[in-house]
């Protein structure tokens, strides 16, 4: 969706903004680091830069970043490379995790439909899902290869954590990765019984009742028809 013209900043109107809370800040330095690519704000056909609010809050960020924590600004764009992730910035010496609200969330003790539907926008690196997942090395290789975790590009998404989390936990009970195959092909199955029955009731008045009725059970089925779509 496009940004109304006025939604932009000029870099001017930035400056005025931040000085209340910044007396050093200068055009200078906000061109300074945006050549550190801290920033990256778009520009008009004439060149001006325009700045967006979240431009403005990214800077804030940085500011604060450097005059409260004395953060290098190698520190500063890994942790902003994190944020833009959806992950949480490393403390000194781990990885980037998740955010807190991420886990294998429950309802009555059983997965949540939720685990699985809001976290696709999350990338992190292998070594970022393994220990953030608990899975070994030999787990991974095992799960990508019976297509239940998939890279993608060059990161995994929020689902393959999900995943990796809810076997981490199922080895617990002597659940393998190969036992989840069969899960998938059960899963196969049944989606097909599926799409039978709602393709008939899309033309009809009682689709909304029949997916009122799937979300009901949804909670105990949810990671079974998550891996289907693997």
């Amino acid at each position: 969706m496009a940004v109304p013209a006025r939604a932009y900043l000029s870099i001017g109107e930035v400056l005025n903004r931040l000085r209340p809370d910044f007396a050093d800040i200068t055009i200078s330095k906000i061109r300074f680091l945006e050549s550190e690519g801290l920033i990256e704000p778009q520009r008009t056909p004439s060149g001006y830069r325009k700045f967006t609010t979240s431009d403005l809050e990214r800077l804030r960020y940085v500011l604060i970043a450097q005059r409260d924590q004395y953060l290098p600004l190698k520190v500063i764009k890994d942790n902003l490379d994190a944020i833009d992730r959806g992950l949480v910035p490393a403390a000194t010496g781990s990885v980037p995790a998740p955010r807190p609200t991420l886990g294998l969330a429950t309802i009555d003790g059983e997965m949540a439909p939720s685990t699985f539907g809001e976290v696709s926008e999350m990338r992190l690196s292998r070594d970022e899902l393994l220990k953030n997942s608990g899975l070994k090395e030999d787990q991974l290789v095992e799960l990508e290869g019976y297509g239940l975790i998939t890279i993608r590009g060059r990161h995994y998404d929020g689902d393959a954590l999900a995943i990796a989390k809810a076997v981490t936990e199922m080895a617990g009970f002597g659940i393998e990765a190969r036992h989840l195959r069969s899960f998938k092909s059960a899963a196969d199955r049944e989606i097909g019984l599926i799409e039978q029955v709602i393709t008939p009731l899309t033309r009809q008045k009682r689709l909304p009742h029949f997916l009122f009725v799937c979300m009901q059970h949804w909670s105990a089925a949810g990671f079974i028809a998550f891996v289907h779509k693997r």
